[in-house]
């Protein structure tokens, strides 16, 4: 696995807790976008994706 050489931020706003888990929204600040999350597993995955799309990007 190649490393990272960017930054990435991410803006997380839980919005309720429910079943032990978080809901909210997660804001990607470099990419402009934004997607609703059920579950902090969820958003862990949305995160992942992102991190991988990026890096696929600077192959």
């Amino acid at each position: 696995m190649k490393s990272l050489r960017k930054n990435h931020a991410f803006l997380i706003d839980i919005k309720d807790t429910q079943n032990g888990s978080w809901q909210g929204s997660i804001k990607w600040l470099n990419g402009k976008k934004e997607e609703n999350f059920r579950s902090s597993l969820e958003m862990i995955m949305l995160i992942n994706s992102a991190l991988e799309q990026e890096d696929m990007k600077e192959d």
